[in-house]
């Protein structure tokens, strides 16, 4: 065996003895560096005549390509056991139970929105779904709030930087008004001739449950909240049966008789007279304490025309709740930003 033989056997025993890649990179740069033995016995072809040097240089080349073969080999099969060892870890289980997705629920708040709704269905009421993109009309001047009244800084709004068709500014809904009021024109214009002909057009009843926009937002608002607004016009509807319906949603909503309802007066653009409705339960942590849960009244004869009814031949009620808060009163929850926060461990407790 030659040098070059001898050579190429002890960079083959290094390489193989290699354990890691980076040991290996370490022998190689022993034998194929630019200081490496293979580049030594290069450099000294200087010193040989031509002919040596033509058939010692081809030698030499012969043997840096055997040790480079035996390098490629090396970093190709660390490389695999690498990979096996790698695969190794990460092997699966095929015997272990699977991961189980888990089961939704509804929103706490959509709970009770579909409960109101189921409520008042019951009571002969439809349910109205209406655009939350209304026209500055809809939203105000139709409900006895003409431009620039000052009742409208309570219900600031986001204006949309454009109009309808009519050149009318548009608006993110304050409340759900807007639904009564395209529910109650397309009903009386349904019933137009019979109406004009003396006949009896049938009640309007009707909630609008959605979400509303304001530009409110601190510990106990939110500037997106929720609303359910409700109509009942008749020729012959009083105040009482607002008072019968809410107080026999209040009990039927709460699953008990063991509360007291409280109409207190109040001031609304669009009912005349109008209350605050409050409640108080006699048992439990809230005991004794007047709570307020809805705003109502006679809707006021300028609405009423708007409806496109004869405010001398219609007569009605209105009312407005929020359906976040009576969904803290029903669960007993203390903060409103919890319905916002996509907490699972608060929304699990509700599916």
């Amino acid at each position: 065996m030659n040098d070059l033989d001898q050579l190429v056997a002890g960079a083959s025993a290094e390489f193989a003895a290699a354990p890691t890649p980076a040991e290996l990179e370490n022998a190689k740069a022993r034998y194929l560096g630019k200081s490496g033995r293979v580049t030594e016995l290069l450099k000294g072809l200087a010193a040989l005549t031509p002919e040596e040097k033509k058939a010692r240089g081809a030698d030499i080349n012969l043997a840096k390509q055997r040790i480079e073969a035996a390098l490629q080999s090396c970093r190709q099969a660390l490389a695999e056991a690498e990979l096996a060892a790698q695969l190794q870890a990460e092997a699966l289980d095929v015997t272990m139970p699977g991961r189980r997705r888990g089961s939704g629920g509804l929103h706490p708040v959509s709970r009770t929105m579909e409960r109101i709704e189921l409520i008042f269905g019951s009571m002969g009421f439809d349910v109205a779904d209406g655009p939350e993109i209304e026209t500055d009309w809809m939203s105000f001047t139709a409900l006895n709030n003409p431009e620039n009244h000052p009742a409208r800084s309570m219900q600031d709004t986001f204006y949309v930087d454009m109009k309808d068709e009519e050149g009318r500014w548009l608006n993110l809904r304050p409340h759900t008004s807007p639904m009564q009021v395209r529910y109650a024109r397309a009903h009386a214009g349904r019933y137009a001739d019979v109406i004009a002909q003396g006949g009896t057009m049938p009640e309007i009843r009707v909630i609008a449950p959605g979400r509303t926009y304001r530009v409110d937002s601190d510990a106990t608002h939110s500037p997106m909240f929720h609303q359910c607004e409700g109509l009942w016009i008749g020729e012959n509807v009083s105040f009482k049966d607002l008072k019968s319906v809410f107080t026999d949603f209040c009990r039927r909503f709460f699953e008990t008789d063991d509360l007291q309802l409280r109409f207190r007066p109040s001031f609304f653009p669009f009912t005349e007279p109008s209350a605050e409705i409050d409640i108080a339960f006699s048992s439990g942590p809230l005991k004794g304490r007047w709570l307020e849960v809805a705003g109502s009244g006679q809707v006021h004869p300028n609405v009423v025309r708007n409806f496109g009814l004869d405010p001398e031949r219609h007569i009605g009620f209105a009312f407005g709740m929020g359906p976040d808060r009576l969904t803290m009163l029903r669960y007993g929850i203390n903060d409103l930003r919890l319905y916002f926060d996509g907490d699972l461990r608060f929304l699990s407790q509700f599916r």
